[in-house]
Parts: C-alpha cells; sequence; structure tokens
C-alpha cells in the first residue's frame, strides 16, 4: 500500500517534479544547442516547455546587449531590476535611459523591505561587516521574492566571466528552487558583447569608460587595471566571486570559487 506522499514508481511528487524538469531542460538544450543567442530567447519566451519567464538585469557594463535582444524578441518581457540601494548614481541614470531607448513595457524596480532593512541593517554597514548577508538581503532575498510565479528567468551570464560559469549551457535547471535558468549569451565573448553594441548603436554605461569594466554596487565595486581581470574590481581582495542569486550543483548560492 503506497503512503501518502509516495507515487507508484516510489518516488515523492518533488522528486517526479524535479525529475520531470530535468527532462525539459534537456530537452530544450538539445533542440537550440547550436542556435543563435536570438533564436535562445524566442525559445525561452515563446517554447511551452519553457514555461513563465522574466528578465533579470543589473543594467551594468554589458547588459544592453542582452536587454536589446529581449526587447527585439518581445519588450512586454517582464525586466526585473534589483536596486540594492547601494548601486551607483550613474547606474540608476544607465536604467532610465536604456528602458526608454528600448520601450521596456514591464519593467519592474525590486528592493528589499524596508523593515527587513531596518532589522537586519539599521545602519547601513552590513556592506562592511559581512556582504555575503548584505547580498542575501538587498538581492537574493528581494529577487527570489519577485520571481515567484514565473517557471524561469533569464541572466546576461557568459562563460568567459569566470571558472564558476565556464561550463554553462543555455538552459540550466536551478535545482534549490525549480526553476529554469536561460542564458542566451553563454557562448558569447567580450568581443561578441563589443561588436554587438557597436551594431546597434547601443548607449554604454558612463563608468565603464572610467575603468569600470564589470559594476555592482558601489561599495563592493573598484576600478579594474590595465591587465587584470574584468571581474577583479568586484568584492577586491575577498574570496567572492558572485552575490549569491546563483545557486551551484549543491544547491546552495554561488559566492566564493570554493
Amino acid at each position: 500500500m503506497l503512503a501518502l506522499n509516495d507515487t507508484p514508481t516510489g518516488r515523492t511528487p518533488e522528486a517526479e517534479d524535479l525529475e520531470a524538469k530535468r527532462a525539459r531542460v534537456a530537452t530544450l538544450n538539445a533542440r537550440y544547442r547550436h542556435h543563435s543567442a536570438t533564436a535562445v530567447l524566442t525559445g525561452a519566451l515563446k517554447d511551452p516547455e519553457a514555461g513563465r519567464i522574466a528578465m533579470v538585469s543589473s543594467f551594468g557594463a554589458e547588459s544592453v546587449a542582452l536587454l536589446h535582444l529581449v526587447a527585439m524578441v518581445d519588450r512586454k518581457t517582464p525586466v526585473l531590476f534589483i536596486d540594492t540601494r547601494l548601486l551607483f548614481a550613474e547606474t540608476l541614470a544607465y536604467q532610465q535611459e536604456v528602458a526608454e531607448r528600448l520601450h521596456l513595457t514591464d519593467l519592474r524596480i525590486i528592493r528589499a523591505d524596508e523593515a527587513m532593512l531596518k532589522q537586519h541593517d539599521p545602519y547601513g554597514a552590513l556592506k562592511l561587516s559581512d556582504q555575503d548577508r548584505c547580498c542575501d538581503l538587498r538581492k537574493t532575498q528581494p529577487l527570489e521574492q519577485a520571481l515567484e510565479g514565473f517557471d524561469g528567468w533569464i541572466t546576461g551570464r557568459k562563460r568567459y566571466q569566470s571558472k564558476t560559469r565556464a561550463e554553462m549551457d543555455f538552459f540550466e535547471l536551478e535545482e534549490a528552487t525549480g526553476r529554469i535558468k536561460v542564458n542566451p549569451l553563454a557562448h558569447w565573448g567580450p568581443d561578441d558583447v563589443r561588436a554587438y553594441m557597436e551594431e546597434n548603436r547601443l548607449p554604454k554605461h558612463p563608468l565603464v569608460a572610467q575603468g569600470y569594466p564589470s559594476i555592482g554596487c558601489a561599495p563592493c565595486t573598484s576600478k579594474v587595471a590595465p591587465g587584470e581581470d574584468p571581474r577583479a574590481g568586484r568584492w577586491r581582495g575577498q574570496d567572492k566571486v558572485e552575490c549569491g542569486i546563483h545557486f551551484g550543483a549543491d544547491g546552495k548560492p554561488v559566492r566564493s570559487t570554493s
């Protein structure tokens, strides 16, 4: 006799659902493996296998390329922008400029709950004492809430950016959340992004010309010297390479190379 939480296969409904999602991701990767970024995006936004998808954008140094691609496919795509309240003023101004230029019709500004900030970071000093907790409070938790109701989300991550991203596919399953993550630009390099922006005359983030090739929150982003890795200015001096909104194979947020 089956227990209430069992299925005829002997697995729980949650395990069977996760297995079905793994199969969906495998199907999507097989279907779009040799396709362009535009085709991958079109599939993500219109293929029933993908489900309901939002885009998450930092409006950083390279974000405008993917935002432009999304706008060309469907400018009604929900675009989630996390305002940590610690961003550069230039990023906030750039976000408004790009959204207006691309006619994004469903831009959603995501912020941490004021009560949570007052409870866990009343003096705004968490960024100095515990950067992981600061990221969790101001980025990871608000994004998780904003993504409720979506089956997946589009990211601008690329393989060349870090060791933690070196082997990612166009479609990934976040087993911790059950959502599909779409990486249309996974195979693009810096020259591809640069060429696309120039060909389409897209505006550049003003901080790039000042020596910031990768841009996050102001307290945790510094200029990068010639010859340094483009992400060397993110959390400089710390064993930290990600903010924690992406999950690793172990189901835990990715924050460091270890």
